[in-house]
């Protein structure tokens, strides 16, 4: 088990701890068509066979094979077959009918020939290459049958499943309810976006990037507003936490990170599981329970919010929604810099990505690490993960590293 030092503890314990503390949320029956990002609760069945008939793949004429095995052959067209208005009758020899791409294959044809390989004469088609047996023909199930489970609980819903169940004739679906993620920033110093911005003010950012954050992982965001540096004003803000899942704190007070936090709250019943991560950046971190939910308390600093909900709030959401125990997933990458040692905190260096001359991903870390600097945050492509005591390592060395994707 890691190693708890100077009251911090180890990522990964810090994770686990997280973890345990969100539970997995019900689940509600949705529109297929509101599904997207949802995750299913349920096992999706067929309710019908797709083709349901036989049907051709191809424009063209449908055929008896054992008519075109010598080419070229003439058969007389005696009718046509379209999508939605097959031909009722039945191909004998010599016989052929006009046939479009999804048009049911009439009775007695077992062949497709393509239209770019016949000539025409009135109702005369000079068939002028062969077709076996099955040719461009779709089989009545090709694609999947009735009573087929195609889509199984715990996915994650894209346009593509959704199209899926769509076409499987399934109109509602079973998926696990949204988080409700309240979100709320402390400080005096924080103004809205277009408000008057003093001289001792900042614009809170925070709270809408992670709103966005919320969003974009499949949460609902409450924001309950900002919180002055008293007492009174972050009970009163509590007072609109009602229905919420889960709630996120941005920032503590000055007198230092989440010192008004953890005292006010503790007043109102939370119970903290830990408040310092041997993280950078990110340290002061807390987590714990308050009125029968789990809160998370991230740091004030722009990035170090973002990095920290990226590791902690990302997996707790997945697990409400019905992901389970997941966390972020790594991967490696060509170090395009030196790093020097590092100390007790694991690092999470923010890093642009690039291909070097041998086709591999390269990592190359920002030289400024500043939690401040929001504006090389957004331009970061990933993170460079950089464990306690880490020895230098040298450019073209190969790193662990988490991308910042489109859903941060």
């Amino acid at each position: 088990m890691p190693e708890i030092t100077d009251g911090m503890i180890a990522v990964e314990d810090a994770l686990k701890n997280v973890l345990a503390g969100v539970k997995q949320l019900g689940t509600e029956d949705i529109s297929v068509a509101d599904a997207q990002n949802r995750v299913l609760a349920a096992d999706v069945i067929s309710r019908l066979t797709q083709p349901p008939v036989a049907v051709s793949a191809m424009d063209g004429y449908a055929v008896r094979a054992e008519d075109v095995a010598s080419v070229p052959a003439t058969l007389t067209q005696i009718g046509e077959s379209a999508a939605g208005s097959g031909f009722d009758g039945k191909i004998e020899a010599g016989q052929t009918t006009r046939i479009f791409t999804g048009a049911p294959v009439p009775e007695g044809a077992d062949a497709i020939v393509i239209q770019e390989d016949t000539e025409t004469a009135g109702d005369q088609i000079t068939m002028i290459e062969a077709a076996p047996a099955g040719k461009y023909i779709r089989p009545a199930g090709l694609d999947f049958k009735t009573g087929d489970t195609l889509l199984s609980a715990g996915t994650r819903l894209n346009s593509r499943n959704i199209a899926l169940a769509a076409a499987m004739n399934v109109p509602w679906i079973k998926v696990y309810r949204r988080p409700r993620v309240a979100i709320l920033s402390t400080g005096d110093e924080l103004v809205l976006p277009g408000e008057p911005v003093g001289p001792d003010q900042i614009i809170s950012s925070n709270s809408i990037g992670m709103a966005a954050f919320v969003t974009a992982n499949g949460g609902v965001p409450i924001n309950l507003g900002i919180a002055k540096d008293d007492p009174d004003s972050l009970k009163e803000m509590l007072n609109s936490l009602s229905g919420a899942d889960m709630l996120v704190t941005i920032g503590g007070a000055s007198v230092g990170d989440h010192d008004l936090v953890k005292s006010v709250l503790g007043e109102e019943g939370l119970d903290i599981t830990f408040s310092r991560v041997a993280m950078r950046p990110g340290k002061p971190l807390i987590f714990g329970q308050i009125s029968g939910i789990p809160m998370l308390g991230l740091p004030g600093n722009p990035v170090s919010a973002g990095v920290t909900a990226a590791l902690f709030l990302r997996p707790a959401i997945n697990k409400m929604m019905g992901l389970g125990d997941s966390s972020h997933r790594t991967e490696t990458a060509i170090l395009g810099r030196d790093l020097d040692s590092n100390d007790k905190r694991q690092d999470y260096l923010r890093s642009t990505l690039d291909i070097d001359a041998n086709g591999a991903l390269t990592a190359i870390p920002f030289d400024r690490q500043d939690s401040s600097m929001l504006a090389r945050f957004a331009q970061a492509q990933c993170l460079v993960v950089r464990v306690p005591f880490a020895e230098p390592i040298s450019a073209g060395e190969r790193v662990e590293i988490i991308k910042l994707d489109g859903s941060f």
